[in-house]
C-alpha cells in the first residue's frame, strides 16, 4: 500500500477507508504477545499453549514480585483462551479488560490479611463444576493465592486434582514456596521477572512528565521491582508516604520521639483505609439495587462485614509500604557508611542520607534494620499498631 505521502487523492465517495473509521481491535493473541514482551519464560510456556494448535494446562501458577506483570498477562491469556469459537470474538479481550466476560471469575482475598474458603468454594470450586456461558473453556484466575488458609487450599485442592475437561485456573504468587506445596505441584509454573529499575523508571517519566526525574529515579529503586508500588510512590499519596517514613526514622534517630513522628503514618495508613472503604461502599449501594428485597439485608450483613476486612487489610498495607521505605532509609544509611553510594535507593535525598549517616556505625545501622523489619512482619498479628511503631521508635533511638 502506497503511503500517505505517496498515495494518488481519491474521491471522498471512492475513499475505502475515512480517517473516522474505527479500526478493528488487535487479535488476543497479539495482545498477549505484547503483554509478553519482557518476560521471556512466561513467552515460551504460554504462546505454544494456545489453540487452535496448543493445548492449555488445566492449571498455571503465575509467580513474581508484585507489579511484574502476572495480572495484565493473566487478563491478556484468558482473553485468548476465551476467543476460541466465541460468537464475536472481536468483543472478547474488551469485555475480559473490564471483567464483563460470563466465562472469566476474578477470585480476590477478602479476609484482613488471607483468602478464606468463601473466597474460593463459590466463586471457584461450584462455578468450576459448571459449563461454560458461552466459550469452550471457563477461566479462573486467583489473585494473591499464597494467602489462602489451609481450609482455604484444601477446599481448593480437588478441583486442581480432578478438574472438568473446560476449566483453567490461573494462581497468581510471589513465589512457588509462598503457596501450599500440594496447590503448587499441580500447577505448571510460570516465572515472571522483576523489571529493572531503569525501565520502571522510564514508564514513570512517561505517567508523570511534570515529576523530578531524581524523585522518579528514586520511586524506581525503592520500589523493589514493583510497578504499581513505583507508580504509587510517584503520586501525591507516595510522596507523603515517603515523607512521613522518612521524618519516623529521623526523628527516632534524633530522639526526637516527644514529636510522636508514628501518628502521621498512622493518619495517612486510616486515610487509606476509609477511601477503600468508601469505595466498596458505593459498590454495594449499586449492588443492592439489583438485588431482590429479600436478598438485601443479608447481602447489607456480608457487605459490612467485607467492608470491615478490607479497611484493616488496607490499613496494615499502607503501615507495611511505610515500614519498608523506613527500612530502606536505614539501609541507604547503612551504605553510605560503608561508603558505598553508589547502592543508595532515594538518590533524590542524598544530602540528607549524608547528614543522618555521619558517624553513625554499620552495625548499629543493620541492627536498626532488622528492628523495623521485625515490627513491619509482625503488622499481621493483630498487633496494636500505634504501640508497634512507638516502641519500635524508642528501640530505634537505644
Amino acid at each position: 500500500m502506497p503511503s500517505p505521502s505517496t498515495a494518488p487523492p481519491q474521491s471522498p465517495i471512492h475513499d475505502p477507508l475515512p480517517q473516522n473509521t474505527p479500526q478493528a481491535p488487535p487479535p488476543a493473541a497479539d495482545l498477549l504477545i505484547a503483554a509478553l514482551e519482557h518476560h521471556p519464560h512466561a513467552r515460551a510456556v504460554l504462546v505454544p499453549a494456545l489453540p487452535p494448535a496448543g493445548a492449555p494446562s488445566h492449571a498455571y501458577l503465575f509467580h513474581g514480585p508484585p507489579g511484574a506483570g502476572k495480572r495484565s498477562v493473566a487478563r491478556a491469556f484468558a482473553a485468548a483462551l476465551l476467543v476460541e469459537d466465541a460468537r464475536v470474538p472481536e468483543t472478547v479481550a474488551e469485555r475480559v479488560a473490564r471483567d464483563a466476560h460470563p466465562d472469566l471469575t476474578w477470585a480476590a482475598p477478602s479476609g484482613a490479611g488471607e483468602m478464606l474458603v468463601a473466597d474460593v468454594d463459590g466463586p471457584v470450586v461450584a462455578a468450576a463444576t459448571r459449563t461454560p456461558f458461552e466459550s469452550r473453556r471457563r477461566l479462573f484466575v486467583i489473585e494473591d493465592a499464597h494467602t489462602m488458609n489451609d481450609q482455604a487450599a484444601n477446599r481448593l485442592l480437588k478441583t486442581l486434582e480432578e478438574p472438568p475437561a473446560f476449566a483453567h485456573l490461573i494462581l497468581l504468587a510471589p513465589s512457588p514456596r509462598d503457596v501450599l506445596a500440594t496447590i503448587a505441584s499441580r500447577c505448571q509454573p510460570v516465572r515472571f521477572d522483576a523489571p529493572p529499575p531503569e525501565r520502571i523508571a522510564e514508564r514513570l517519566r512517561r505517567d508523570f512528565p511534570a515529576a523530578d526525574p531524581a524523585q522518579l529515579a528514586a520511586c524506581a529503586r525503592l520500589a523493589l521491582g514493583d510497578a504499581r508500588l513505583a507508580s504509587r510512590l510517584a503520586g501525591e499519596s507516595g510522596v507523603a508516604l515517603r515523607a512521613a517514613a522518612e521524618r519516623f526514622v529521623r526523628c527516632a534517630l534524633r530522639g526526637e520521639n516527644h514529636e510522636r513522628p508514628w501518628l502521621e503514618l498512622l493518619a495517612l495508613a486510616r486515610a487509606d483505609a476509609a477511601a477503600a472503604t468508601e469505595a466498596q461502599a458505593q459498590r454495594t449501594t449499586a449492588e443492592l439495587e439489583l438485588l431482590p428485597a429479600r436478598d438485601r439485608r443479608r447481602h447489607e450483613r456480608e457487605a459490612a462485614e467485607a467492608q470491615r476486612r478490607s479497611e484493616r487489610r488496607v490499613r496494615t498495607r499502607t503501615l507495611a509500604e511505610g515500614l519498608r521505605l523506613a527500612e530502606l532509609w536505614l539501609r541507604d544509611l547503612w551504605c553510605l557508611a560503608l561508603g558505598v553510594p553508589e547502592a543508595v535507593h532515594a538518590v533524590d535525598r542524598l544530602p540528607e542520607l549524608r547528614h543522618d549517616a555521619d558517624g553513625r556505625a554499620p552495625a548499629v545501622l543493620g541492627a536498626a534494620i532488622e528492628r523495623v523489619r521485625d515490627t513491619r512482619l509482625r503488622l499481621g498479628l493483630n498487633v496494636s499498631e500505634e504501640l508497634a511503631l512507638e516502641a519500635l521508635a524508642y528501640r530505634l533511638r537505644s
